[in-house]
């Protein structure tokens, strides 16, 4: 992660001052960084113990476009923090922003094309038009809010799913680039702990947050997520009416919303997405299970168990 750290600041450098101070703020602001560790772990639990210059490159594309796609998130939910810190849009403002994920983005395109990784460059690409296309799946169900669980399901695996997809089936690509197979399983394995990602993240939700009550953002936002979706179908008619009444029309309103998070916690909608989340975590664990042992498979199998027991 240390050596990743270097190529990645360096697959950024300029000559423009402002955008290099810009750069700099970003690297030393990331998160938990889980990308890259899927990409390095998966390509060495498939390459023998191995990571190669491509890896390497992979992960600095995925961290590339992925950083580009923040950058943007923020300007369009003009949201002023990023992990705690502030964002590029309220430190640096909206033009600049949208200008520097633009830069993000080019940058990534170009150290694949520039290195010849068309086969990852692919897998990145795809992954960046179904985020794009989950966030406005999502839109247009919002609206309406007629979500069933199959569209949640479609939206999750979309906007969540497809990054941490390509993350592992880039890591077996890199270093297996012929095994159309095993690249495949890896996509499947890690769009699995993706959904099981997203579904956690909706729980949060209705959990306790730092202050000891739970934070109802999504009921706000008017986000379908999957607790809600399970109270609504398990509703007689008149609390449903209720129920999207107060997501609609009422979602500002402080006590409405902890009446909605106290009928879906009642209404069994935490117990159902816990389920749902445990099962696709099983699934994931089931395909690691076909791989030997090693210390790389026993990592991916923590960070599989960390995605759901996370606290934040």
């Amino acid at each position: 992660m240390d050596l990743f750290e270097k190529k990645f600041r360096n697959s950024m450098a300029t000559k423009v001052a402002l955008l290099n101070r810009i750069t700099y703020y970003i690297v030393n602001r990331k998160g938990k960084q889980m990308r890259p560790m899927f990409v390095f772990l998966v390509a060495k639990m498939t390459g023998e113990g191995q990571v190669n210059e491509r890896a390497y490159r992979g992960a600095s594309v995925i961290e590339l476009i992925h950083t580009a796609t923040l950058v943007h998130d923020d300007v369009v939910d003009d949201s002023n923090k990023r992990r705690g810190f502030f964002s590029l849009s309220a430190l640096w403002k909206n033009k600049i922003a949208v200008l520097v994920g633009d830069y993000l983005l080019s940058k990534g395109l170009l150290l694949s094309i520039d290195n010849g990784d068309f086969d990852l460059l692919r897998i990145i690409s795809v992954a960046v038009r179904e985020m794009s296309e989950g966030e406005l799946l999502q839109i247009e169900k919002a609206r309406r809010l007629d979500i069933t669980e199959d569209v949640y399901y479609e939206i999750i695996r979309q906007k969540t799913a497809t990054l941490i997809a390509a993350c592992c089936s880039l890591g077996a690509a890199a270093v297996q680039p012929e095994n159309a197979e095993l690249i495949e399983r890896m996509r499947k394995f890690g769009e699995l702990i993706g959904m099981a990602f997203q579904i956690k993240d909706d729980l949060f939700d209705y959990s306790d947050g730092p202050i000891g009550k739970p934070t109802g953002i999504d009921i706000k936002e008017q986000k379908m997520t999957l607790p809600l979706i399970y109270a609504l179908n398990v509703s007689e008619p008149k609390n449903r009416k209720w129920l999207i009444n107060s997501v609609k029309n009422y979602n500002e309103d402080k006590r409405r919303v902890k009446e909605v998070i106290a009928y879906v916690k009642e209404k069994g909608g935490l117990e159902y997405a816990t389920k749902k989340m445990v099962e696709y975590q099983l699934e994931a664990l089931a395909i690691l299970n076909d791989f030997p042992d090693s210390p790389y498979k026993e990592a991916l199998t923590t960070m599989v168990n960390y995605v759901i027991e996370r606290k934040k």
